[in-house]
């Protein structure tokens, strides 16, 4: 399925318009019953209750904009499986979520839930041959993939700590995905991409400084489990695998650097990684003397400069490839030890 680049823009626009127009349509919802995150423990920094509901409205863009675009595009049922097989757990976990923003899981049955949806992607993903950089031994592909999966997971989720955090970071991981994927013939997984990105920054416009609305556990499962799936199925055009396994972290630098230091920090204190804190980068930031709007400046800059090495290492030959490589690892290990070296509350 050859798509053109007016169709990636059409899906881009839909899914933006869409997204935008169903997220105060979800917050009406929400604040009409009640369903608000309330600044209600310590590790919460807004003054006022503010409505969930908005990753509802992204699950919603994304999953009618991307089986519209399945029944209107040369329909085809291999097409059609493909792309559930990356939007059903996707959306079982974005449920789980959403029942955790109603109801407050504990993190046990959200761990248990991520990895039930890990493992079935993963044996579907492996089994099919549908990974990009399967290693060939069957059982380490599927470990990988589940702990891949999972970890990114928890990480979006962790991350949506501050106003259009998680939101703009995930649209830019989107756009540097399309962008791969396209330069890499891999079509399904650059229109899912373009969704994602649409529907993220759509969403965006109702999330920025100061929050409308927050996407809540149902969308950064959600979009957790969908980029996970996209990166791991992705296929890097590089020379070498050390670099073709470098590039889905690239892209994914700097949602796994917040739980590497949140992480770090919270064993450090000896208090589970699970409780919530005022440890995480954007948190540190903001005592640093950071306003808000700039801190989440900060992180998407950041966002970006680890997805444009992305890039650059899939269009360079295996010689520069390792040293850009080399480059942005001592640069993730200084930002990991700089923020580190920040008050931990």
């Amino acid at each position: 399925m050859v798509i053109s680049q007016i169709e990636y823009f059409y899906l881009f626009i839909i899914s933006y318009v869409l997204v935008g127009l169903l997220t105060p349509l979800m917050r009406k919802i929400a604040l009409a019953n009640g369903i608000l995150d309330r600044p209600n423990s310590a590790h919460k920094s807004h003054k006022k209750p503010v409505p969930y509901l908005g990753g509802v409205a992204i699950i919603f863009g994304v999953i009618i904009v991307s089986y519209l675009a399945l029944i209107f595009s040369n329909f085809a049922w291999s097409n059609f499986w493909l792309a559930t097989s990356v939007i059903g757990p996707a959306l079982a976990m974005g449920l789980v979520g959403l029942w955790d923003d109603l109801r407050s899981l504990n993190p046990l049955p959200r761990f248990i839930g991520q990895s039930i949806a890990g493992l079935v992607v993963a044996l579907f993903l492996v089994l099919n041959d549908n990974i990009g950089n399967p290693t060939g031994i069957t059982e380490l592909d599927v470990l990988i993939t589940v702990i891949w999966i999972v970890g990114i997971c928890n990480s979006i989720n962790f991350f949506d700590n501050l106003d259009g955090g998680a939101a703009g970071t995930a649209a830019i991981t989107a756009i540097s995905l399309t962008y791969l994927a396209i330069t890499g013939d891999q079509y399904l997984i650059a229109a899912l991409s373009i969704v994602i990105a649409g529907s993220t920054l759509g969403f965006l416009i109702w999330n920025k400084t100061p929050a409308r609305i927050y996407m809540g556990d149902a969308g950064a499962l959600f979009l957790g489990v969908l980029l996970a799936t996209l990166t791991v199925r992705f296929k890097p055009s590089t020379d070498n695998s050390i670099s073709s396994f470098a590039i889905p972290i690239l892209l994914l630098a700097v949602p796994i650097l917040d739980t590497t230091v949140a992480v770090f920090s919270r064993l450090r204190r000896q208090v589970s990684p699970f409780q919530g804190g005022k440890d995480h980068l954007s948190h540190r930031l903001i005592r640093s003397g950071f306003s808000r709007k700039i801190t989440v400046a900060i992180l998407w800059f950041m966002s970006a400069v680890f997805s444009t090495v992305a890039i650059a290492v899939s269009n360079l030959s295996s010689r520069h490839e390792l040293k850009i490589l080399l480059a942005a690892l001592s640069l993730w290990l200084f930002l990991l030890l700089f923020f580190l070296r920040r008050s931990d509350s």
